[in-house]
């Protein structure tokens, strides 16, 4: 379970106030106008941000002071995050040591990822000879290989077309979710939460509200929801 206990991160004269619950192997969608904190609740949690004040909470053990490095949180980001001197095999490498010193089972267990996420046989290819779907699934056998418990994504297929985004969430949905991973994820599109969220919290005016079932809370979304969709 991830908790934010009354945490608070600030950003220049934004400020966003969470006081809210993850469930755990869940995938929650966040969702609200542009502006609004998605990305900065990322921020805090992975690390990248320290609150003013709170605590960030994972299985009852408090990560708040935690480095990025050593919590057990993944994020894949918009830009997938990939090093262009490196090879596929080498930017998934990474998720289990940032040195590439792999021994022959971390080597095996890279091989099995990218298999995993439809690359197999591409090791050796670097970013740039990828499409923007086959880099994405780069990243999301990084995250596979880390084997963190949670995983945070911060919009990272929104620059894909219609169907190969559908896919990536789908490989979330079947890869990260089967294997027991809590997923946060930053969407502007309703259908993205639809399709693989199993609740939604809305982000508006500074504050994160409580999860709610997807189907749920865009049947009956509250006035904050209903100004933000039209």
């Amino acid at each position: 379970m991830l908790r934010c206990e009354n945490l608070v991160l600030q950003q220049g004269a934004f400020s966003l106030c969470a006081d809210v619950v993850f469930a755990r192997g869940k995938v929650v969608a966040l969702i609200g106008p542009s502006g609004a904190g998605k990305s900065t609740l990322l921020a805090g949690l992975a690390g990248f941000l320290a609150p003013v004040s709170g605590r960030v909470n994972l299985d009852g053990i408090d990560v708040t002071d935690e480095e990025p490095g050593k919590r057990p949180v993944s994020m894949l980001f918009q830009d997938n995050n990939l090093f262009p001197h490196l090879t596929v095999a080498q930017n998934v490498g990474l998720g289990l040591r940032p040195d590439l010193r792999l021994t022959v089972a971390q080597q095996e267990q890279v091989t099995a990822a990218l298999a995993e996420v439809g690359l197999a046989g591409m090791e050796v290819r670097k970013p740039a000879a990828l499409s923007g779907g086959q880099q994405s699934r780069v990243a999301l056998a990084r995250v596979l290989v880390a084997d963190r418990p949670v995983v945070l994504l911060d919009e990272p297929f929104s620059a894909l077309g219609p169907a190969l985004k559908d896919e990536m969430l789908d490989l979330v949905k079947s890869k990260l979710v089967a294997a027991g991973k809590t997923v946060v994820m930053v969407t502007h599109d309703p259908a993205d939460a639809r399709r693989i969220a199993d609740m939604v919290a809305l982000v508006d005016a500074g504050k994160v509200h409580a999860p709610v079932a997807t189907d749920a809370l865009f049947d009956n979304p509250p006035a904050a929801l209903r100004a933000y969709l039209g």
